[in-house]
């Protein structure tokens, strides 16, 4: 029985990336397809789908940048949305239920709330992988969608604490204050764990042998314990690496979460049409996402990728739903209604996130017309009217090009990155550097380039975000030169298709450059010895 779980769920986990789905889509329909073949939730599944939720909400705590999180077009756009986003459901549900249809028949105001509190999440794990495929992780728009879902999930997190029912112990107002004053503990051990099993030993020990256990102890919810261990690591300069860690093994556990809902059964015929009315209401949904942006004074752009990366509905709604269930809050049948409309709508959400350069372009202009007069300023568009040469990418390729070139041309070159921390670091070493986005169209549309750019440098982290990049230089400034990097001989080779004149590859380069260094070492010279 255990190997037939395992091959549903990677079977059809596999067939849903395969189409361009979400693999959680699949372990939905496996849960399903193995209660309908007569299959009950094995023995440990539940365990494992709560070390799942455990992992999840440490990794939160993990990335939680608070100052970040202050700030008004994060948590003014995340709050508003959080009561719109639950109100308006709940809503429409009352009103389907007045009119005597199926399970929302004897819904009562405070489980309307509850479904419609589920449905204003974002799912994370789709925002996460949609922001990677499109390499928008470090951007402006991406860094919005990841703080809104960060103030989604904590959210999330009170409800499922006052949901609990349970008053926690005298003993328990001690134990945050406990957490802070170990942090330095924790943070040795941290520093000290190497790259691999150890670290990730760790990280579960965190989570479930100290934050878990910790609040479990004075009867707090687990959950929450995970969380704040990790938001007390936060600032620690190996936080981000730990987070990334957890995160494969976060998706496995989270596989017994999935399948544990569809086990759960299918819902009637009536729960099918409730779950077709909530993915109806994902375009209106995303609209209020894109129109609340703009009113903190986003791009239309920014708003626009933003309100699509928090497209679908999440993961965490189904959490909410379970721990509503459990404490007989509401039916039972939500909780299968709901896991089909999380399905569909991360369905529509790739669709969606798939067409999301061209659906701007298509709607630009009527888009543009949202946008407030005064711009964020860490949002607005940055001239570059005295530079000649640009290097968008200023990771450690982009650094070495910059300061060779400007060893050679002191003043006239700039760089460019969309990552806030990489600018910063730049600034502070001394380098011009802006803010900005090289797969941003409104940026090519919108910025003032010196008339006589003679050349421009792709070193950006991927190949796709290069061969774009490339793309939009040749179209806005036909006549610079271009040089670009990439990891293997035929990504060189498609740079040069694409128009680059000067294409390298990194890992040859390196071998080349060691090779002569070694050489020096030995011989004195460059060159092979005779």
């Amino acid at each position: 029985m255990d190997i037939a779980f395992l091959l549903a769920a990677f079977l059809l986990g596999f067939a849903a990336t395969r189409v361009g789905l979400p693999p959680l889509v699949g372990y939905l329909v496996a849960g399903f397809g193995l209660h309908a073949f007569g299959f009950d939730s094995p023995e440990g599944i539940e365990t494992i789908a709560d070390i799942g939720v455990l992992i999840l909400l440490f990794g939160i705590g993990l990335k939680l940048r608070l100052r970040f999180l202050a700030r008004p077009h994060v948590w003014g756009t995340a709050g508003a949305f959080a009561v719109v986003g639950t109100v308006v459901p709940a809503a429409i549900f009352l009103g389907i239920g007045a009119m005597g249809v199926g399970i929302v028949e004897d819904l009562s105001i405070g489980a309307a709330l509850i479904v419609g509190l589920a449905l204003s999440f974002s799912s994370t794990v789709f925002a996460v992988k949609a922001l990677d495929r499109t390499d928008d992780s470090e951007s402006f728009a991406g860094n919005v969608a990841i703080g809104i879902l960060i103030v989604q999930d904590v959210l999330a997190v009170v409800f499922l604490v006052a949901a609990s029912g349970t008053w926690p112990s005298p003993y328990a107002l001690l134990v945050i204050p406990a957490l802070v004053l170990l942090r330095p503990v924790f943070g040795w051990f941290l520093d000290r764990s190497d790259h691999g099993e150890v670290l990730l030993l760790l990280g579960f020990t965190l989570a479930l042998g100290v934050g878990a256990a910790a609040f479990e102890f004075v009867d707090l919810k687990p959950d929450l314990g995970a969380l704040a261990v990790g938001l007390v690591l936060s600032g620690h300069p190996r936080s981000s690496e730990l987070a990334d860690k957890l995160l494969g093994f976060k998706d496995l556990l989270l596989v017994g979460f999935f399948l544990s809902i569809g086990l759960g059964g299918t819902p009637p015929a009536w729960g099918f049409v409730i779950a077709l009315v909530a993915v109806a209401l994902l375009p209106s949904r995303s609209f209020v996402l894109f129109w609340l942006l703009t009113r903190f004074r986003l791009r239309s752009r920014s708003a626009f990728h933003t309100s699509l990366t928090l497209f679908p509905y999440s993961e965490f709604g189904l959490i909410v739903v379970a721990a509503a269930v459990a404490q007989e809050l509401i039916d039972p049948v939500w909780l299968s209604t709901i896991g089909v409309a999380v399905a569909a709508s991360l369905v529509a959400a790739s669709a969606a996130n798939g067409a999301r350069y061209v659906l701007y372009e298509r709607w630009y202009i009527r888009l543009s017309r949202f946008e407030q007069t005064s711009l964020l300023p860490e949002d607005a568009i940055v001239d570059c009217d005295s530079s000649r040469v640009l290097i968008f990418g200023m990771g450690r390729i982009g650094v070495g090009v910059y300061d060779e070139l400007v060893r050679k041309r002191s003043g006239l070159v700039l760089g460019v990155d969309r990552s806030d921390d990489a600018v910063e670091a730049n600034l502070q070493a001394g380098r011009s550097v802006i803010r900005a986005d090289a797969l941003d169209q409104d940026f090519w549309e919108r910025v003032q380039f010196h008339p006589d750019v003679v050349l421009v440098v792709a070193a950006m982290s991927t190949h796709q975000a290069n061969l774009e990049c490339v793309a939009r230089i040749r179209k806005f400034q036909p006549n610079a030169r271009i040089a670009a990097v990439a990891q293997y001989p035929d990504q060189v080779e498609e740079l040069r298709r694409a128009g680059v004149d000067v294409a390298r590859n990194l890992y040859e380069e390196a071998g080349q450059g060691l090779a002569d260094d070694a050489a020096q070492l030995i011989w004195g010279t460059g060159s092979e010895s005779g």
